[in-house]
């Protein structure tokens, strides 16, 4: 048997050699597949009714902000070309009850935001979150049921509807429903064209994930203590993390009743979901990076354990690459600082 002789000079017969590609920064540039822009990027925002921001503690660099600080960041957005905010209320304890009555208030705290977000930085597309749980004593996201074992699926779609009028008047751009009822988007789309909004779009929280991932933003709204005080879980709602099949059942369902874009929430865990959906899907396919997703970057880069701004933008990469056309992302502010250069 003929041994290896070492000092053979030893050359491999490769037609194709990836590495090529890889071997300076320029070359890599040029074969680079996948870009984040900041013109894909959307910034969640927390407002309350008065006072100075306040920190979110479990989310580094998140602030709840009154109205006219949410107008100020806006503004800052916009500078940097972020093309659109979504808004999500710290509604006043005292404002809450079993109905989410304050929904329904059309000089609640969200709508005088969107109009005075529209009134000074025109430019910026507004998205308003359609569900119940910020205004809910319980902390779900629809009417419960007598004895508060079950989220009644027409009853809040009623509730919905009213919410995404009232949003649309206020001159929001698009509406946004996360509660995740049957049937809800197709009923929000009648609605807003019966009532003579037919330029409101609607992005659909499609595949949205009962997650362990909420936790950080339960807090940010105030909802973290309410939710789990009744016998009622939100898998009653929410999406088994387990269901592929499903998951995109539902946002072809939503996309057939008129979504302008379907959304995968969580995005970090679901990039095959991602995946499956764009190509599937021929609306604008949207990911929300989550409060989670972004906590723990924070929290494993303080621990020295990650580089922060690697990890990061690694993340937002991987959630583009996977398919989503925009990504809802706290992160989005500074990434788009560093895009600007």
């Amino acid at each position: 048997m003929k041994s290896f002789d070492k000092t053979e000079d030893f050359k491999l017969d490769l037609p194709r050699r990836p590495r090529r590609m890889r071997r300076t920064a320029s070359l890599r540039a040029m074969a680079q597949e996948t870009y984040v822009r900041v013109e894909d990027l959307i910034a969640p925002l927390i407002v309350k009714e008065a006072g100075e921001k306040e920190p979110v503690g479990s989310m580094p660099g998140l602030y709840r902000l009154n109205i006219e600080g949410l107008v100020a960041e806006c503004r800052e957005l916009a500078d940097l070309g972020v093309p659109a905010v979504a808004i999500f209320p710290n509604m006043d304890p005292d404002l809450k009850d079993a109905l989410g009555s304050e929904a329904g208030n059309p000089d609640t705290l969200t709508l005088r935001a969107v109009k005075a977000i529209k009134a000074a930085v025109p430019e910026i597309s507004v998205i308003t979150d359609v569900a119940l749980d910020p205004y809910t004593t319980h902390g779900h996201d629809g009417v419960l049921n007598e004895d508060g074992s079950y989220v009644m699926n027409d009853e809040t779609v009623r509730r919905l509807c009213e919410m995404a009028v009232l949003q649309a008047e206020a001159g929001v751009d698009i509406v946004a429903p996360s509660d995740m009822m049957d049937g809800r988007v197709g009923a929000i789309r009648a609605a807003l064209d019966t009532c003579g909004h037919i330029d409101t779009a609607i992005m659909a929280y499609s595949a949205k994930f009962a997650s362990a991932y909420y936790g950080p933003y339960r807090e940010a709204v105030g909802s973290a203590k309410a939710a789990g005080t009744t016998l009622l879980g939100k898998e009653t709602y929410q999406m088994n993390p387990a269901n592929r099949r499903e998951a995109i059942m539902d946002a072809l369902m939503d996309e057939e009743e008129g979504a302008d874009f379907v959304m995968v929430k969580p995005a970090g865990a679901y990039l095959d979901i991602i995946r499956e959906l764009r190509d599937a899907s021929e609306v604008t396919v949207a990911a929300y990076q989550v409060s989670g997703e972004y906590a723990q970057i924070h929290a494993a880069a303080k621990l020295g354990w990650l580089d922060y701004e690697k990890t990061r933008d690694e993340s937002l990469l991987a959630i583009k690459r996977a398919g989503a056309d925009v990504i809802l992302t706290y992160f989005a502010k500074e990434v788009a600082t560093k895009l600007k250069g």
